[in-house]
């Protein structure tokens, strides 16, 4: 794999380092190893308690309408869609839950869940929780609430017991300021020896950054800036079933339903160093904290059991931005708005909808409502659950406290305020024209994704040919950097192939042969890290090599052989589109309208065309993984685009939500002119695309796919034409 390597020495029993230099005939390097680790000095620390009066909040005259429009606009709150979509999140092909939620993508997902394999529905999940400005006013309870907030986040996936959870503690402080190391002291306590005891949790794992304080001198003036206490937990674990798993996605097509909110804080709502208090240039003196371990420990038995029995329809927990904050982005998942009453959390209904305390909201159907109130009642939460209120057909977020209305007005409005800081940093970023397009979709009619085929999906057109036993022979092709060899090798074994890893230096060193394959997949990832024009320098690696160009190009010539390039592999062959029949009006790939990789779950639409791998399908729109910076289809001129148009050969195009063939971005995401986005060769044995059918052939994978869908996702067709061809 062209990875370099040197044999440097060897392990002895002996109890000391040598380094020896032939060249110099010395040893550098010839000490007892009691040396490098004896006994360290143990470190000690002398601590003085300070004490600290902060001021109590001033929030006398804030209305809830002006604070959920600055709470939704804090970045700590507000979309991260900016960071997210340049983020490769469907790489392994085993990736059940990223951050896009829903049809229409919204990154509000509570946890990560991935499958543990490429069969069954096993999987893992990870969250994620911290505190850190509540370390300002109250360290212990920044550290107890950072392992809350990670246990709501990943108590919407279905763990068998809390027990299986395994917490990773990365420590940050300021050692030696004063007030840091006492609070350090005190949080560790809390969490290490006192709350994770009680919960059942352990903390196997972590880091610490001790030195969280900068100085430095501006002309004649000493600066210095001090990062407070932070404890940011990451949680994991075995998940049973990854399908059980729940969104923050309220539904609008399963039937009449209800919003329950299940207040861990149990009415303290309290609201120090809040993202409201944040906002108003405040940090108050009272904050949120986790004071009661067994009733989060309740809630979360509770959680599965209501999961497992799938009496949940949607899940998010409270957190940044508090309840208002929650309500919010369900609503924007879901693409609907909600009538919510929260007169029954407390006279004070700022405080009820921005408190940051522990807590969840839940829907739930009304047939399943009573069912679901026993339930909580044997777990000892019916005291801290509350009915807030249902989904309404009017699109508006409607918030009342008995009959004083705190907020009405169009969820389009809350989610463009969500959206716009995200949309500002991107529009610095990157092509501020791309940046200004996808803003302006949450302005626009979206019905967001969907799926029609023009085939059965659960029907395996391969079977006859894979109960016969034989397994044809299917390079899995890849390059230094290439990074998408497992799932592909997947897709194809689960469509009846022998896959077999294909490294181009075993090409190169004639330790394999290409004449020992029907089928060759050029994978995606980063060959040569991209510094060569991604997959044109691996292109070369075989133009440039007589005896590799001479070995494919009869195969490409051999009419027993087909060849699939995605992502990286695409921009590859179609370089290679001069030894390849009937490509050679293939066009260059080249780097995103956005100048930046993007990663999205983009729809598709095939078209019409002599493609082995596409047949039967022809006239379907689906979803489909895309990851990738360089897939704009560059054509020589407009001439050579009709041309292109009118060979038959365009295989797929991007289409938006309104299944229109488009331009424009996101629903485009790298620009390429009539959406298109593969092509196969005249014959049809040849096909390139951008997109990574491989990442989403399981119905699991999909980010977002109908409830229909079982075990297989309509991107396996694609595998089992190609093995039905071979025969």
């Amino acid at each position: 794999e062209r990875c370099p390597y040197a044999v440097v020495g060897e392990a002895t029993e002996a109890q000391h380092l040598t380094v020896s230099d032939r060249q110099f005939g010395n040893e550098p390097v010839d000490l007892p190893m009691s040396v490098l680790f004896g006994k360290p000095p143990k470190m000690h620390r002398e601590v003085t308690r300070v004490k600290i009066n902060h001021k109590s909040l001033d929030l006398g005259s804030v209305t809830v309408a002006e604070a959920a429009e600055r709470v939704l606009q804090a970045p700590a709150v507000a979309s991260k869609n900016f960071l997210i979509t340049i983020g490769d999140r469907s790489v392994t092909g085993m990736v059940h839950r990223d951050q896009m939620v829903g049809p229409w993508q919204v990154p509000v997902a509570d946890c990560a869940v991935t499958t543990v394999s490429y069969e069954g529905f096993a999987g893992e999940a990870m969250s994620m929780g911290e505190r850190t400005p509540t370390a300002l006013i109250d360290g212990p309870a920044s550290g107890r609430m950072a392992v809350g907030e990670a246990l709501t986040n990943i108590a919407c996936s279905s763990i068998a017991n809390i027990s299986d959870i395994k917490l990773s503690a990365n420590w940050m402080c300021a050692a030696g300021h004063p007030g840091e190391d006492e609070k350090l002291y005190d949080t560790v306590k809390a969490v290490g020896m006192e709350l994770c005891p009680q919960l059942g949790l352990t903390i196997p794992v972590g880091k610490d950054s001790m030195s969280m304080r900068t100085t430095w001198r501006d002309g004649d003036e000493d600066k210095a800036v001090t990062a407070p206490l932070s404890l940011v937990i990451s949680a994991f674990s075995p998940v049973s079933d990854v399908r059980k798993t729940r969104t923050p996605q309220l539904r609008t097509d399963l039937g009449a339903s209800q919003l329950l909110f299940i207040d861990l804080g149990e009415g303290s709502n309290r609201l120090g160093a809040s993202i409201l208090a944040q906002t108003y240039n405040q940090v108050g003196d009272a904050c949120a904290d986790l004071d009661n371990p067994q009733l989060v420990l309740n809630f979360f038995n509770a959680m599965q059991r209501l999961l497992n029995d799938e009496l949940i329809v949607a899940y998010h927990d409270r957190s940044d931005g508090g309840l208002l904050a929650s309500l919010c982005e369900m609503c924007f998942a879901g693409h609907c708005g909600v009538n919510v009453d929260v007169a029954n959390l407390g006279q004070d209904a700022l405080a009820a909808l921005f408190s940051e305390e522990l807590g969840a909201v839940i829907q739930v159907l009304d047939a399943d409502i009573h069912h679901v109130n026993s339930i909580l009642v044997d777990y000892g939460l019916s005291e801290v659950t509350h009915l807030l209120g249902t989904i309404n057909d009017k699109d508006r977020i409607i918030i009342d406290a008995a009959s004083e209305n705190l907020i009405n007005a169009p969820r389009q409005h809350y989610q463009r305020l969500w959206s716009e800081t995200s949309y500002r940093i991107q529009a610095l970023r990157d092509n501020p024209e791309c940046a200004q397009q996808e803003f302006d979709t949450l302005l626009q009619d979206d019905p967001g994704l969907s799926a029609d085929l023009s085939f059965a999906i659960n029907e395996n057109i391969a079977a006859p040919y894979i109960n016969l036993g034989v397994r044809p022979n299917v390079a899995i092709l890849r390059e230094q950097g290439v990074n998408g060899q497992i799932e592909m090798a997947a897709s194809f074994d689960r469509a009846g192939f022998n896959a077999i890893d294909v490294h181009m230096s075993d090409l190169m060193s004639g330790r394999v042969s290409l004449d020992d394959f029907k089928g060759i997949a050029a994978c995606g990832g980063f060959s040569y890290g991209d510094v060569l024009g991604a997959g044109e320098g691996w292109s070369k690696t075989i133009l440039f090599n007589s005896k590799l160009r001479d070995a494919f190009e009869a195969y490409f010539n051999r009419p027993d052989t087909f060849s699939l390039g995605v992502c990286n592999g695409c921009q590859m062959m179609s370089n290679l589109r001069d030894i390849i029949p009937g490509a050679d009006h293939w066009p260059r790939f080249v780097r995103n309208k956005s100048e930046q990789f993007e990663a999205r779950f983009s729809l598709v639409q095939i078209q019409q065309t002599a493609s082995i791998m596409m047949q039967g399908m022809a006239g379907s729109h689906m979803p489909v993984a895309v990851a990738h910076g360089e897939g704009r289809a560059e054509f020589k001129n407009a001439d050579h685009l009709a041309r292109v148009q009118a060979s038959g050969t365009v295989a797929m195009r991007f289409v938006d939500n309104n299944v229109r063939i488009t331009e424009q971005y996101p629903a485009n995401p790298n620009g390429s002119p009539d959406g298109i986005t593969s092509l196969c060769s005249q014959d049809g044995r040849a096909t390139i695309m951008m997109p990574h059918p491989e990442r989403v052939f399981r119905a699991i994978t999909n980010s977002w796919c109908p409830d229909d869908w079982q075990q297989d996702g309509a991107w396996l067709r694609l595998f089992r034409n190609a093995r039905v061809w071979v025969n």
